[in-house]
């Protein structure tokens, strides 16, 4: 059976840059309070007049990680792409980007599984390639949140924690031993609606949300129930670490670098003291980025690369905890 590894990470995001003090110009909030709760002091949202999509921002991420990895698009053989605002209802971007890299017709794959959706299309990944079924995988992450959040004090709760952008990685067939050495992935359906967007959806469509003509109506918004889902997040996210560490006989100790999903800066201060980490053991990016949700894991992997954080034989650990309730892990030797 082959292995899987990175062989080139790429990231997009957007110019326009949103400050805690532009938000305290839309909303009653302040710098000081977003920064003691998340730790977030900027994020990136989408200046509409760009034409930036998440189909685009990923194309964008993919480009770099092809030409990194020494590839063309031509050498792409499959797209998995993670996203909760996917350009249309349907169909689902990884067609678009499959389109927009003037790509042969391959299969390509959406995943909706939000803020663990990027581990969760590298585990499908990496067992096409272990099967010998592909050789160069394109996973992509990327979000546009803006354009969907409440962006009054009502909203602020989550309003001032979700930003937009992409990243991207080819996973590549390798014999070596290094790579993707295990992934684990879980879900807990029953706390779905403590996490959502619940309309519109088919559950309740868009003429029936118009008909009521109702002001007080936030279901078209992201709903997060914040100290429900930080106490199942701190929980989840160690038992994720712990898994991946103890099914290739280490310990968390032994992790060079823990990539977390950007949630929530306190999420990861409290998972860091749980674990014993250092500073150095651990990746925050989610002070410039916000919470890019499918799209942080893979743009802070590719900043984490970019700024030697990572080394040859390095012990990488990605985790992530979001809507779903889903949780997943992902150990690589670097």
């Amino acid at each position: 059976m082959y292995t899987s590894r990175i062989a080139g990470i790429g990231h997009y995001v957007p110019d326009n840059v949103v400050t805690n003090a532009d938000l305290e110009k839309m909303m009653d909030t302040s710098d000081e309070w977003i920064v003691e709760r998340t730790g977030i002091k900027e994020r990136r949202w989408i200046d509409p007049s760009t034409g930036d999509l998440p189909s685009t921002m990923g194309t964008k991420a993919a480009q770099i990680a092809i030409e990194k990895a020494g590839l063309t698009p031509d050498d792409i053989d499959f797209i998995v792409f993670a996203t909760l605002s996917p350009d249309y209802y349907f169909p689902g971007p990884g067609v678009q980007v499959q389109d927009q890299l003037g790509i042969k017709e391959i299969g390509a794959l959406d995943v909706r599984n939000q803020c663990s959706g990027f581990v969760y299309g590298l585990s499908v990944a990496d067992q096409f390639i272990k099967t010998g079924m592909y050789r160069n995988i394109l996973v992509i992450g990327s979000e546009y949140h803006s354009g969907g959040l409440e962006k009054t004090t009502r909203g602020r709760n989550v309003t001032v924690i979700f930003g937009d952008g992409a990243g991207a990685v080819v996973l590549q067939r390798g014999e070596d031993g290094k790579g993707i050495l295990s992934t684990h992935l879980h879900s807990e359906g029953k706390h779905a609606e403590e996490l959502a967007l619940i309309g519109p959806a088919t559950s309740r469509w868009v003429d029936q949300i118009m008909s009521e003509n109702d002001e007080s109506d936030t279901s078209y918004f992201p709903y997060m129930n914040g100290n429900f889902v930080f106490k199942h997040a701190v929980t989840r996210f160690s038992e994720a670490i712990i898994e991946a560490a103890a099914a290739n006989n280490v310990q968390p100790a032994d992790i060079n670098l823990l990539i977390p999903h950007q949630a929530n800066l306190r999420i990861t201060q409290f998972i860091q003291r749980k674990m014993g980490l250092s500073d150095d053991q651990v990746y925050n990016n989610i002070q410039r980025y916000g919470n890019t949700t499918a799209a942080s894991i893979p743009i802070a992997l590719s900043e984490a690369h970019m700024e030697g954080r990572i080394k040859d034989g390095d012990l990488i650990c990605l985790a992530a905890f979001g809507s779903g309730f889903t949780w997943a892990s992902a150990l690589i030797k670097w």
